[in-house]
């Protein structure tokens, strides 16, 4: 019998030291019940090195950000929309428009993060002047790049529009060519590619840095930064049932600091401009 009592006592201290142990263990978290909370965040390409320094902020709040990367621009919305993930970023605001008005969703920023310049790239040219009677060149075959990519060769001095289509021109929009330009209307994240082929190419400012290309450096032309820029801010993007959630804004809160100022303008090799002060949180 006092074996017994004395194993019941030893089980009983044990026990105790287990859950100080646990609780201890679950002190990363602020959260009540002291479990991490993980939160699926869907991006397009490989680099995720701003929202891994993100992350490290996260971590005091209880918050493990969960990377699903997709390879083009048609999937995470309807990643997000369908509930296979919680937040996405990597569109701006007139992408996010266009998606919802086709889709009939209801998807919402949330947050501003960087202003992505568009540039365009030449392997075969160092100056858009240089650019020759029927030449070609690849844009981004969506709807808003697309246009996005027709005004940039407006404000190159290359073709005008209708300015009555506003932001967002068609090839069949084109108003005046002298110089015959043919378009070739590309998934986005194949124009790097396509500059073998053709005369110039307008690529994604993230694009061309996952394709190992210095925006400021390797474009021969790059979209300017005004206040016509606002639209093109990049956004982090949630449902709208999900427009207030706390622990959505915890992220937010924590992509919008100096830290992470530092860290776009390093791996963005200063093509990415932080969009929350110049045009506001959101």
């Amino acid at each position: 019998m006092k074996k017994f009592v004395g194993y019941i006592v030893a089980v009983a201290v044990l026990l105790v030291i287990t859950g100080c142990g646990s609780g201890n263990k679950g002190a990363t978290s602020k959260s009540t019940d002291g479990k991490e909370e993980t939160v699926k965040l869907g991006v397009v390409g490989s680099d995720t090195d701003v929202w891994d320094n993100v992350q490290k902020r996260l971590k005091d709040e209880g918050i493990n950000l969960e990377y699903v990367k997709f390879t083009d621009y048609s999937q995470p919305n309807v990643a997000l929309d369908s509930g296979d993930i919680d937040l996405n970023s990597f569109q701006h605001q007139i992408f996010l428009d266009n998606f919802n008005k086709e889709h009939g969703t209801d998807l919402v920023s949330i947050g501003n993060t960087v202003n992505a310049p568009l540039g365009i790239y030449s392997e075969k040219i160092k100056d858009v002047k240089e650019l020759k009677d029927g030449d070609t060149i690849s844009i981004p075959n969506d709807v808003t790049n697309g246009g996005r990519a027709l005004l940039l060769l407006q404000t190159a001095g290359l073709i005008k529009v209708d300015p009555a289509k506003k932001q967002s021109p068609t090839v069949s929009d084109i108003t005046e060519n002298k110089l015959n330009l043919k378009i070739e209307e590309l998934d986005a994240s194949q124009t790097p590619r396509s500059l073998q082929d053709v005369a110039a190419s307008i690529i994604n400012s993230g694009v061309a840095v996952d394709a190992g290309y210095n925006p400021t450096k390797d474009a021969i032309f790059l979209e300017p930064v005004d206040d016509t820029s606002k639209p093109y801010v990049n956004i982090i993007v949630a449902r709208k049932e999900d427009e207030d959630n706390e622990t959505y804004q915890k992220i937010v809160d924590a992509y919008q600091t100096e830290d992470t100022k530092k860290v776009i303008e390093e791996t963005s090799k200063g093509s990415s401009i932080p969009a929350w002060d110049t045009f506001g949180k959101k």
